[in-house]
C-alpha cells in the first residue's frame, strides 16, 4: 500500500528530501506563530513547533491523510538561534558559531485529527574559526537570510563545517531515517 501524506512546509529542501523517501505527498504551507516561550527549553520549543505545524494542517482541513510538520533550530550556548533579523544579528550568530560546536535540532511530527506522533533529532556541528571577511562575504551571498542559525549546510555554509556528529539530513531540514521510521510507526499503529 502506498503511503499518502501532506507536507506542511513551504521549504524546497524538505520537499526534495521527502521526495527521496518515495512517498506520495502534497505540499502546502502553514502560518504558525514561531515565538519561543520564556524559559522554554530548545528541545521543547522545536518539538512544539513541528507538532503545531502538523496540527495546523489538520485544522486547515487536510484530513484525508496524515500531515507531516517539521522545524529546525540551531542551538548555541543553550540559546535557540532563529533566522537572522539583520546583518548585525547574523554577524553575532556567526561569531558565536565560529570555532565552536553547536547543536542543530530538527523535530518532525505526523498528525491526524485523532493523534500526533513526534520525534526530535539532535546533531552536533562544529565550525572552523571564521574570519570577518568570510562572514561578510557569506552574508552578501544571500544564502543566510532565511536559514535558522544563519547558514545552510547544503550550500555555501557547508564550507564552514569541520565536523558533524549525527544526521546531515536533519541539519538540511528533514532527517531521512527518522522521518521514514516515524511514518512507518504511525501507519502501523493506524492499521491496528
Amino acid at each position: 500500500m502506498t503511503v499518502k501524506l501532506y507536507l506542511a512546509s513551504a521549504s524546497p529542501r524538505r520537499k526534495e528530501l521527502l521526495t527521496q523517501l518515495g512517498y506520495d505527498f502534497k505540499q502546502f504551507s502553514v502560518d504558525a506563530d514561531e515565538t519561543q516561550f520564556a524559559d522554554e527549553h530548545p528541545i521543547t520549543y522545536v518539538e512544539r513547533l513541528a507538532r503545531l505545524k502538523a496540527q495546523s494542517g489538520v485544522d486547515l482541513g487536510y484530513q484525508d491523510r496524515p500531515v507531516l510538520g517539521s522545524d529546525t533550530i540551531v542551538v548555541a550556548e543553550g540559546k535557540a538561534l532563529g533566522k537572522p533579523k539583520s546583518e548585525a544579528d547574523f554577524k553575532a550568530m556567526m561569531s558565536m558559531l565560529s570555532g565552536s560546536t553547536h547543536q542543530v535540532m530538527t523535530a518532525i511530527a505526523l498528525a491526524t485529527s485523532q493523534r500526533v506522533l513526534s520525534k526530535t533529532v539532535i546533531t552536533e556541528v562544529s565550525f572552523k574559526p571564521l574570519s570577518e571577511q568570510e562572514i561578510e562575504a557569506y552574508w552578501h551571498s544571500g544564502e543566510p537570510h532565511d536559514k535558522a542559525g544563519g547558514y545552510g549546510i547544503q550550500g555555501q555554509g557547508g564550507r564552514f563545517v569541520s565536523q558533524l556528529k549525527g544526521s546531515y539530513f536533519a541539519v538540511v531540514g528533514l532527517p531521512l531515517y527518522e522521518t521514514d521510521e516515524l511514518i512507518q510507526a504511525f501507519m502501523a499503529d493506524q492499521d491496528e
